[in-house]
C-alpha cells in the first residue's frame, strides 16, 4: 500500500487533524488494507425544489392513476431478498442501465444529499446527469431526476406507461410481482437510457446486494457512514449491516468510503480486496480540512483525491453536510480519474459554482420565519445526533419545539433520546402513511424520555403544527422561539405541503 506524500516535518498541515480524528482504528484494519489498492494522489445543477401535483386535470388524474397501480404492489418495507425480477425486467427492456457509466450510493445517513451534491457537480462539468433517489418529499416523481430537476408528470406517466407490458410479462413468470420500488427502479433505468444521460447517480433503496438498483456495474461506490437502521432485515451492529451493503462494490471499482466504525469499515475494505477494488477513505485520503458557519450554510475547504479545494461556500447546515461534501468530491475526482489516471484537482470554479447551488429540500430547511419553522427528515438514532448538533450550531434559538411524527418500524426512542437535549417541548403527532407509529404509542415512550410536562399529543398533524406555533410564539415576537419538525420524510413532506411549499 503507498504512502501519503513526504513533506517537511516541521511544516504545518491541516489535513493531519484529520487522520487524528479518525475513529477508533483497529490494528486488525492495517492486515486487510495492506491486501487493497488504496487510492491516495500526489498532489451545477439548477436548484432542484419539490414538484407540485400536476395544474393539468387531466394529468393529475392520469399521474394519480399511475400512483393507485404502484400503491397496489409490495410497498418498500415488504421485502424478498433478490434481484430476480428487476434482472428480467432488465433483460426484457434490453438492459437499458448497462448504456451508461454509474455512480453506486450506499450507507445509512447521507445518501440523498450526497446523491444531490455528486448530480451538481457532474452537471456543472457540463454532463447530462439522471438520478435516482428514495424516499421522495411530496412527489413520487422527485425520485427520478433529469438535468438536476424531477421529471415532469407527463414524462413519468410516459415511462409507466413503455414499460408496463414488461413489467407485466415479469409479473406472471415469476413467484412474486414486482414491488412498488422495483417498478420504479425500471422506470428510472429506462428514463435515463431513453434522455440519454451521460452518466447516473444512484442511490440503493435498502442495503446494498439485493436492492432492486443493485443491477448496475458503477464505477464509483459511495459508502455513507453506516449506523443502526432496518435491523429487522440487514443487522444488528454495523458490520452485519455492512456486509449487505459491501454488495455494491464491483470488480475494478473506486470504493469512496465516509468515515466508517470499525467493524464496517473491516467488512468494507474485505469486500474491495476481494474484488480487487480501489479505496479511498474519509480521514486518510480525503475529507474536510476546515468549515465555517457562513449565512445561509457554511464556507469549507476540502481535501479531495487531487489537492486541496478552498472558499467553497456549501448552502447548506451542519457538520455533517460538510462531510457528505466531502464524499461527493471525492466521489466526483474518481469518476473522472482524478487520483488515477489524471494527475491534479478538478477545476476549482467550477466546484465552487457546483457547490453553490447544491438545495437538499427536507433537510434543515426553513420554510417560515417568525417563528423560524426547520424542517428535517431525521429519521433514525444517527440521523438525529447529526441533525441536534447543526441546530444546536446554526440557529440561537431561545427556545425549540420539537414536532415529532415517527414510522413504527424506526428506534423511536433513540431517536427521541437525540432531540431531548435541544427540545423545550414536544408535539407527537403522526402522519398519513400506513407505517405512522400511534401518535399515543409514540407519546407514551416520549414521557419516559421529556417527561409528561414537556409533551403535547395533536394526532392531526396541521393542529400539531398549530400547537408547536402556537408555544414558540409565547417567547415572544423577538425572543427567538422556533419548531423543528422531524421524525420521517413523510412528516416533513406532509408539514412543507401544510406550510405553503410545493
Amino acid at each position: 500500500m503507498s504512502e501519503l506524500p513526504p513533506r517537511d516535518p516541521h511544516e504545518s498541515d491541516p489535513f493531519d487533524d484529520i487522520v487524528a480524528a479518525q475513529t477508533e482504528r483497529d490494528p486488525d484494519l492495517a492486515v486487510i488494507e495492506a491486501g487493497s489498492r488504496t487510492l491516495r494522489t500526489q498532489g451545477g445543477a439548477p436548484e432542484a425544489d419539490v414538484p407540485a401535483r400536476p395544474a393539468d386535470p387531466e394529468v393529475d388524474q392520469a399521474l394519480r392513476a399511475v400512483e393507485t397501480e404502484l400503491a397496489g404492489r409490495w410497498g418498500e418495507t415488504k421485502l424478498e431478498p433478490s434481484v430476480s425480477r428487476i434482472s428480467a425486467l432488465m433483460d426484457l427492456l434490453g438492459e437499458p442501465q448497462r448504456s451508461y457509466p454509474s455512480l453506486h450510493i450506499t450507507g445509512t445517513n447521507g445518501k440523498t444529499s450526497i446523491a444531490r451534491m455528486i448530480e451538481a457537480l457532474l452537471g456543472a462539468f457540463e454532463l447530462r446527469t439522471g438520478r435516482y433517489t428514495s424516499p421522495h418529499v411530496q412527489s413520487i416523481t422527485e425520485r427520478i431526476s433529469l438535468d438536476g430537476a424531477p421529471i415532469s408528470a407527463e414524462r413519468f406517466i410516459e415511462t409507466y406507461a413503455d414499460i408496463k407490458p414488461y413489467i407485466e410479462m415479469v409479473d406472471a413468470r415469476q413467484e412474486f410481482r414486482l414491488s412498488f420500488f422495483e417498478v420504479l427502479t425500471g422506470m428510472a433505468y429506462a428514463a435515463f437510457a431513453d434522455a440519454p444521460v451521460d452518466v447516473a447517480v444512484v442511490e440503493v433503496g435498502m442495503g446494498g446486494s439485493w436492492d432492486a438498483t443493485n443491477v448496475i456495474d458503477a464505477s464509483v461506490a459511495v459508502i455513507t457512514p453506516i449506523d443502526l437502521d432496518h435491523t429487522d432485515r440487514l443487522g444488528s451492529t454495523p458490520g452485519e449491516i455492512a456486509q449487505e451493503k459491501a454488495g455494491i462494490i464491483k470488480p475494478d471499482a473506486t470504493v469512496i468510503m465516509a468515515q466508517q466504525p470499525v467493524d464496517a469499515a473491516q467488512v468494507l475494505l474485505k469486500k474491495a480486496v476481494e474484488v480487487d477494488a480501489t479505496v479511498a477513505r474519509e480521514g486518510l485520503e480525503f475529507g474536510v480540512v476546515s468549515r465555517q458557519v457562513a449565512v445561509g450554510g457554511q464556507l469549507l475547504t476540502l481535501r479531495g483525491l487531487g489537492g486541496e479545494y478552498d472558499e467553497v461556500y456549501l448552502p447548506l447546515h451542519g457538520a455533517y453536510q460538510a462531510h457528505n461534501a466531502a464524499v461527493a468530491l471525492a466521489a466526483v475526482e474518481a469518476f473522472f480519474g482524478v487520483g488515477g489516471q489524471r494527475p491534479g484537482p478538478l477545476d476549482i470554479d467550477t466546484v465552487r459554482k457546483a457547490f453553490a447551488a447544491v438545495s437538499s429540500p427536507g433537510r434543515l430547511e426553513i420554510v417560515r420565519r417568525s417563528p423560524t419553522v426547520v424542517l428535517d427528515a431525521a429519521h433514525n438514532p444517527a440521523g438525529a445526533r447529526a441533525t441536534a448538533e447543526a441546530v444546536s450550531e446554526v440557529f440561537d434559538f431561545s427556545r425549540l419545539i420539537g414536532v415529532v411524527g415517527a414510522s413504527g418500524d424506526k428506534n423511536v426512542r433513540g431517536l427521541l433520546e437525540a432531540f431531548e437535549p435541544i427540545f423545550a417541548e414536544v408535539v407527537i403527532t403522526q402522519n398519513s402513511s400506513h407505517r405512522a407509529m400511534d401518535a399515543d404509542e409514540l407519546a407514551a415512550i416520549a414521557v419516559e424520555v421529556f417527561g409528561e410536562e414537556r409533551v403535547q399529543v395533536e394526532p392531526r398533524l396541521p393542529d400539531a403544527l398549530e400547537a408547536a406555533i402556537t408555544l414558540a410564539e409565547e417567547e415572544g415576537e423577538y425572543a427567538g422561539g422556533g419548531v423543528l419538525v422531524t421524525g420521517s420524510v413523510i412528516t416533513v413532506g406532509e408539514a412543507r405541503l401544510l406550510l405553503g411549499r410545493g
